[in-house]
Parts: C-alpha cells; structure tokens; sequence
C-alpha cells in the first residue's frame, strides 16, 4: 500500500517515525510507525513531515521523496546500510545513492537520519508513495 509523505512526520526528541491521524484540541494525534501506540503531540514540538524535506545537492535540492526512491533502486530488498556503520562508508553509499549531493551542506548526522527513516519505512510502512496526481484524487474524495 503506498504511503502519503505529507503524512509521516519525525518528532523531534522522539525516536522513530510517526503516522498523522488527526488534529486534537491541543496538538494533534500521531501514531507511532513501529508500535503503533497512539499520542498527542503539543503545537509547540518541532514536527517535521518527510514530504518537506530536501537534500542540498549540487543543482538544487532534491526532495527526500526521491532520494528515498532511488535507495529503493539502487537496494532492492536490501536492507540499508546502518546508521552506526562507518561514515566514510555511509558517504560512499550516498555519493552513489546521489552522486550530485552538496558535500559542504549534507553533512554524515543528516544521512544518518535518511538511513533510519528509509528503515523505519521499509519495515513498518512501505517504500511506495502516493503520487501528486493521487494526492489529489484523494483530496477531491474527502
């Protein structure tokens, strides 16, 4: 089943990656990707959705989105390297992951969460995202 990005969120301070269920009185309602445990999030935590994150590379930026596609490509039904494994290894993944990454501006802590959230996707969502063109069906639909 694909998956919505504008919906998967990262909490700051929180381990893992969360699911967007629906706006509460004071915050809003998550539930937690691995667990599945539910909770509330204040307005005032620092909440990222994966769907606004980009890569600095050389031309631009490159959404996450297809960052975590051409993983997908270049893995298969691999799993991806670690987070803890050696950085110049994690680099080296990268580099031909997307060879035109902004070396002076993704620094290894930031690949490191892309690892994580590409595992935590793997294992408890799924690799397939909705597409814009679905996107907007299913906002036509509610």
């Amino acid at each position: 089943m694909a998956i919505d990005l504008k919906k998967v969120l990262a909490i700051s301070g929180q381990p893992g990656l969360f699911e967007y269920i629906a706006q509460g009185r004071n915050g809003f309602i998550v539930e937690a990707m691995e667990s599945k445990k539910r909770s509330s999030v204040s307005t005032s935590a620092k909440v990222t959705t994966l769907a606004d994150v980009s890569i600095y590379a050389d031309d631009g930026e490159v959404t996450l989105k297809k960052v975590l596609e051409d993983m997908h490509a270049e893995l298969g039904d691999k799993p991806a390297p670690s987070s803890k494994d050696n950085p110049e290894a994690i680099k080296a993944f990268f580099a031909k992951v997307l060879p035109g990454y902004d070396r002076d501006r993704f620094y290894v802590s930031h690949m490191k969460k892309v690892l994580d959230w590409y595992s935590n996707l793997a294992r408890f969502g799924s690799l397939e995202f909705i597409e814009e063109e679905e996107e907007k069906k299913e906002e036509a639909a509610e």
